[in-house]
């Protein structure tokens, strides 16, 4: 049986089959979103519930456990955490990834549900969030202005651009960060009420009906009606200060009588500031599964049209664009596959030596590459770096089921045989193993499709890509390459041109066959030392295995760094304030930093009343050293800070913790010295019997220092760990 006999006879089908292979697969290619990374939903919901004044202790007991408690019924949970803060809880569930987010949602809800009747009275009944990775920001502008106020400034960001940036096809929302919603703020004096015998819900009762805005009916007539429509509504300070509250003596006490009305925002503990300039900003949270290039673009076209229209004193800056990296990174890829291909063709070229020849096997790289992208299309795959690199990698194996159906067709030509008979004798002999080549390939990757956990899905898209890549590579070597032989190549292409301009490389090919055979002859003759080198290469390889550095993905520089500060519970806000604006300061002096968004509160990563957030934006890559480099030195600079310490991870986050937790470890330490052991013993991975009755240990016993530190982690409050 001959699989390509029917591919060979009829050459115009084969041709029509590829074209459709190459028209669709151009067309998914253009529809397939760019990413840096696969679309992975990981199922995770966010549980929040807040008790106005409560201390962070009673939040814990009184809110959390409950809560924690009753979560535990819930089937396909990974883990659980909790962190509880002046009156706030948050409770993170972590679902297995099989496990369906609508479904695990319904559940949390019932769970909340029953703990209702268990939790504090006065509570916020607790809200629940499906929380999603594409929810991050692709994009971030800052607006600021030295003439308009904070409210003005509000207006233009929420009701002009970002209305009109939401009306831009992939975007889910825009967020406002640091917003500043105009509000009518009243200071009541308590001096002032017990005067005149006044309390606060009777001010809270008068505001609420003297400022109603209910309708009022219709007044129908005989030959119009008219709609009634109430005045009551107050709009500023100055009216509020009219406002009657009661009477006493007969004389109306006005609400400006019993205290401060100012006009003022909703949120005054909100702090948002870009390199030490107040600035409301504006996040871009583009849908699930779009093309994030796209899609910045798209805003960055909008965001070009909108800024003429605002007054000439509003400064709009970029604080980041993600897409910017993504496209840097894919086309660095990208190159790495065009220089791929352009290799093969060419180590192809050199060893045929024939332009049509060379041409046969080398139409399989891009009708394999095209053919995978209308497979990745439909299985809903992007063009990440995972992809990417699943594609090059298959460069060097999509090319040899061609030339293997190439030099068997070629070998029965040196016979004598006709082009055609050539290629009809060579593939039967060869079909069968060419496709028992290209199923073992593809078993290869096949681990990869059950890998469990986070790992597993994301190189299920890589292991997907490379094996069709492979598949479609073997059709096309079944199917095209057959074909091609027998109506393209002639006679004198069956021999390699060694003479003239060809002569140097093939005595370079010679040599090289010539050395390979007094090595290998080396071996056989010596096969005793040919084992100890493998063995030792073997032990090397394990060795190395061990010692080289480990991590989830490399470090990548994309120019963007993240910190937290995080102070003492009770801490106030104008205190936390101005540590965040040192900080800011220390990092925005440095000369490879371009923009340091400070935050405190207010969304955004701001966090609660004793936390703050720094967003950073490197300068260009090609003036500055590598971020890893950028983060020591930022980490050596706020150390200085006072009751602050900063330490960063591969993750290019810059974390600055409590220092108590830090003081509390060296405390232990040093007083873990005071008293020393000098048993021989105590220096070994287990103390000494002296040691463990007298629960004193040398500062170099590592069996002391690993309990120690145990006992102490596990005593360090999660909110300062």
């Amino acid at each position: 049986m001959n699989i390509s006999a029917i591919w060979i006879k009829r050459p115009v089908m084969t041709t029509l089959v590829m074209v459709g292979i190459l028209v669709f697969g151009i067309l998914a290619y253009r529809e397939l979103p760019v990413s840096d990374l696969p679309t992975i939903d990981y199922p995770t919901i966010t549980v929040s519930a807040s008790l106005p004044g409560a201390s962070p202790e009673v939040m814990a007991t009184s809110v959390a456990t409950p809560l924690e408690q009753q979560f535990t019924t819930v089937s396909g949970i990974d883990n659980i955490t909790s962190s509880s803060s002046q009156g706030n809880t948050n409770v993170t569930l972590q679902f297995a990834l099989d496990r369906d987010i609508d479904k695990a949602a319904a559940d949390v809800q019932s769970a909340i549900s029953k703990t209702l009747r268990q939790l504090p009275q006065g509570i916020n009944p607790p809200s629940y969030n499906k929380a999603n990775a594409a929810d991050a920001p692709i994009m971030m502008y800052s607006l600021n202005s030295d003439q308009l106020s904070r409210v003005e400034l509000n207006e233009y960001a929420e009701t002009f651009i970002a209305q009109r940036l939401s009306t831009v096809t992939g975007v889910a929302q825009v967020q406002v960060y640091g917003s500043a919603k105009y509000a009518v703020r009243v200071q009541l004096d308590p001096g002032a009420l017990a005067q005149r015998g006044i309390g606060i819900d009777e001010v809270q009762t008068a505001i609420a009906q003297g400022n109603s805005n209910q309708p009022a009916g219709i007044l129908m007539g005989a030959n119009q009606s008219f709609t009634l429509q109430a005045s009551g509504q107050l709009k500023n300070a100055s009216a509020f200060r009219q406002l009657v509250v009661a009477y006493r003596n007969g004389a109306p006490v006005r609400l400006g009588d019993l205290g401060n009305v100012l006009d003022d925002v909703q949120n005054t503990r909100v702090l948002s500031e870009l390199n030490g300039r107040a600035n409301i900003a504006l996040a871009i949270i583009r849908q699930p599964g779009v093309n994030t290039v796209q899609v910045a673009q798209g805003v960055q076209r909008m965001m070009d049209l909108l800024t003429p229209q605002l007054p000439s004193s509003v400064q709009v800056e970029t604080i980041f664009d993600r897409s910017e990296s993504i496209k840097n990174s894919v086309n660095d890829v990208k190159f790495t596959l065009l220089l791929t291909l352009a290799l093969v063709v060419m180590v192809i070229f050199l060893f045929l030596r024939n332009v049509r020849a060379t041409i046969i096997p080398s139409l399989a790289l891009p009708f394999s590459l095209i053919g995978t992208c209308s497979v990745m299309w439909m299985l809903g795959y992007s063009l990440d770096n995972l992809s990417l690199m699943a594609l090059t990698l298959a460069v060097g194996f999509v090319v040899d089921d061609a030339i293997v159906m190439l030099e068997n067709i070629v070998r029965h030509m040196e016979k004598g045989k006709t082009p055609l008979q050539a290629a009809l004798d060579g593939s039967r002999e060869i079909s069968f193993t060419i496709l028992s080549m290209t199923l073992s390939l593809v078993a290869v990757f096949i681990p990869l499709l059950f890998m469990p956990g986070l790992v597993g899905r994301l190189f299920r898209e890589f292991a997907v890509t490379i094996g069709v890549a492979i598949l479609v590579s073997g059709f096309v070597s079944l199917t095209l390459t057959p074909m091609l032989c027998a109506r393209f190549l002639r006679s004198d292409d069956v021999h390699a041109h060694n003479e003239g301009k060809w002569r140097s490389v093939e005595r370079l090919y010679k040599r090289t066959e010539s050395g390979y055979v007094r090595s290998l002859g080396w071996v056989m003759n010596h096969r005793g030392l040919a084992m100890i080198f493998s063995a030792l290469m073997l032990v090397l390889t394990v060795g190395l295995f061990l010692y080289i550095p480990k991590g989830f993905l490399p470090s990548e520089d994309t120019g963007r760094l993240s910190g937290s500060i995080e102070g003492p519970e009770g801490i106030g806000f104008e205190a936390m304030s101005a540590k965040v604006r040192e900080v800011a300061l220390i990092v925005q002096n440095d000369p490879n930093v371009k923009f340091v968004l400070g935050s405190v509160g207010g969304g955004g990563g701001g966090g609660g009343n004793n936390s703050g957030r720094l967003q950073l934006t490197l300068n260009d890559r090609s003036v500055r050293p590598h971020v890893d480099q950028v983060i020591r030195q930022l980490t050596r600079a706020t150390s200085k800070v006072p009751g602050y310490r900063s330490s960063s991870a591969t993750t290019h986050r810059s974390t600055l913790v409590d220092v108590a937790a830090i003081v509390r470890i060296r405390f232990l330490c040093r007083r873990l010295t005071l008293r020393c052991c000098t048993r021989p013993r105590a220096h070994s991975k287990r103390a000494c019997a002296n040691c463990r009755k007298s629960k004193v240990f040398p500062a170099t016993c590592r069996w002391a220092i690993r309990k120690s530190a145990s006992r102490l982690i596990a005593s360090v409050p999660a909110h300062s760990a």
